[in-house]
């Protein structure tokens, strides 16, 4: 389990949160057991002026939390290497399934996008730095609707093929469904791309992400992303 809240359930709030409160917060997942905490993302401050404190969340969080794992959300090599300066063992590297989001997002298409993941990922295995990949509107894009299973599986082997130890399926505007999920994971693993490097990212906008975990769980799936409270949101959704 991963614990997404400090930086996926923050990076929406229209009200400034303190550096203080979001270490808070964070002290508090620990308490509680989790041991996987996504606590920031090195992104453009003026895009998303929540994150603008990430070299101080990730640094204060390394001191504090041995023995805990922090991944950090990266969108490019300039991201990961403020990551990386300031001591992160893990990151997380931005896909989508529509190229409409992509340039949303990441002001590229979906090809550009992978390409440019790759030279992250790249840079990051030379570094030491253990990554994963969040692969967004798997299961339904805000500007394009319904996302072929097959076009996400098609993402999701290029991005193992790049080196990635985790990709995370997301459910970026929590269309998602039972059925539909299960397609994506189907259509994944028939990629080729293993169960056990899979992990999944549900959004509860109309009640299903419950489910949705059941059936990732079901179809051999072991890492779930998680936000207390239930907060989070997409600022380009």
């Amino acid at each position: 389990l991963t614990d997404v809240s400090p930086r996926d359930g923050l990076q929406n709030e229209a009200v400034r949160v303190s550096t203080a409160t979001k270490l808070e917060l964070i002290r508090r997942l620990k308490v509680a057991g989790i041991r996987s905490i996504e606590s920031t993302s090195f992104v453009n401050p003026k895009l998303v002026p929540q994150m603008a404190d990430a070299a101080d969340v990730l640094k204060a969080c390394l001191a504090e939390g041995k023995g805990m794992a922090f991944p950090v959300l990266v969108p490019n090599l300039r991201g990961l290497e403020a990551a990386k300066a300031c001591g992160a063992k893990e990151v997380t590297v931005l896909a989508a399934a529509s190229d409409t989001f992509a340039q949303k997002n990441t002001n590229c298409t979906v090809e550009e996008n992978l390409q440019r993941a790759a030279g992250v990922l790249s840079a990051a295995a030379d570094a030491g730095i253990a990554a994963r990949a969040a692969i967004s509107v798997c299961l339904g894009c805000p500007y394009e609707g319904a996302v072929s299973p097959d076009r996400v599986g098609e993402v999701a082997l290029r991005l193992l093929e790049a080196g990635c130890q985790e990709i995370v399926i997301c459910d970026t505007i929590g269309t998602g469904t039972a059925g539909t999920t299960r397609a994506v994971l189907q259509a994944v693993e028939g990629a080729g791309v293993p169960m056990h490097r899979v992990g999944v990212h549900f959004h509860d906008t109309y009640g299903q992400a419950v489910a949705n975990t059941l059936v990732a769980l079901q179809h051999g799936v072991a890492r779930i992303d998680a936000a207390v409270g239930g907060v989070g949101g997409c600022p380009f959704a």
